[in-house]
């Protein structure tokens, strides 16, 4: 594996280099704090296709979670664990396969009887074309010994992503079966007391073709949904709910989206992490709210890129994601500082 020594970039220093997502930083928008990078860091590139992240902290810990295979589609996937202890130095934890599928997308999280689990979608193809799809799920005691990959829900569906909430894993599914030109991928919402079996809530009534969506809770239980849209403007979605979450309210943003994930940092703000679609594709970090969604700074990254895991950690924003801006598709890890909020770091001058 090839290895890269970190590379600390200041906020203007990433816009002149890989691209823009604003003009620069005299354009942030006046409520968006000012934030630096200040580290990335190539920590996986061993496979032809190493791709779609997920970090988590688990037992004091680093795991970051992507899928090898020979290319984006098509193979037999397999997901690839890695462990550090202090986010610099990185081994292989586990490796999980599951002949004749294509295992992708693994998402991490902590049940509440503190197992570390996986998500993951299982796609069968015949060469190319999928003739078959269904999601799996795998726990750990410890991050090397996984269970099997065990399949849930039905066929057809891909369950994206859960997050734990009182108890409960929640996490949307979608079924993008159908290839009609109308056709529409339903969404639905699912709630589940082990991670195994899962109790249907409600469809969620998004349209154009919705897929890809990473669900967060707020301290007073609302839940956020953050969506990647396929057809009409293609634009992201944003919704809103609360308890029990089946009557929702849905804002569209003005950017299309690839392998979304956001957090709620401990001060109330929120942070996005996506896939950027400009001239080039890149990855981008957005000040996210309710109804907003502003990129605000371009990572080192282009074409085949993106799909980024967020935790906050000692007062920084640590983020995995994957790109092939170095010539093949590999694993890179950045810390980002985020100052104080805009408005009050104005008035503390």
């Amino acid at each position: 594996m090839r290895r890269t020594a970190s590379i600390a970039l200041g906020c203007a220093v990433v816009w002149g280099v890989v691209g823009q997502v604003l003009a620069g930083p005299a354009s942030r928008p006046a409520d968006v704090p000012p934030c630096e990078i200040v580290s990335v860091k190539r920590i996986w590139d061993a496979a032809p296709h190493n791709a779609f992240t997920d970090l988590i902290r688990f037992q004091d810990k680093w795991y970051c979670t992507f899928r090898e295979s020979q290319g984006h589609v098509g193979g037999d996937g397999k997901l690839r664990v890695l462990e550090s202890v202090d986010g610099d130095k990185w081994s292989s934890a586990a490796l999980l396969a599951e002949e004749g599928v294509d295992l992708r997308d693994p998402k991490l999280s902590i049940t509440a009887d503190g197992r570390l689990m996986m998500v993951a979608g299982g796609s069968i193809y015949k060469g190319k074309e999928l003739i078959g799809r269904r999601p799996r799920v795998a726990f750990s005691k410890d991050g090397h010994q996984w269970s099997a990959p065990q399949p849930v829900l039905s066929e057809g569906e891909w369950l994206w992503r859960v997050t734990w909430h009182d108890g409960r894993a929640y996490g949307v599914s979608y079924d993008g079966t159908s290839e009609g030109k109308n056709s529409e991928w339903p969404l639905t919402l699912w709630s589940s007391k082990d991670g195994v079996q899962y109790e249907r809530i409600t469809a969620l009534e998004v349209t154009g073709r919705p897929n890809e969506t990473t669900l967060r809770f707020m301290p007073d239980g609302e839940m956020i949904a953050l969506v990647r849209r396929e057809s009409g403007n293609t634009h992201g979605w944003i919704g809103r709910s609360r308890k029990p979450y089946t009557k929702w309210t849905w804002h569209e943003i003005g950017h299309r989206l690839g392998g979304p994930d956001f957090i709620r940092l401990p001060d109330g703000r929120m942070w996005a992490a996506s896939r950027s679609y400009g001239r080039e594709a890149r990855t981008v970090l957005a000040a996210f709210g309710p109804t907003t969604y502003e990129p605000v700074l371009t990572f080192p990254s282009g074409g085949d890129c993106s799909y980024p895991g967020l935790v906050w950690h000692d007062n920084l924003l640590w983020m995995s994601y994957y790109s092939s801006h170095e010539g093949k598709s590999s694993i890179y890890l950045a810390r980002v500082k985020i100052g104080p909020a805009a408005a009050t770091h104005a008035e503390n001058e």
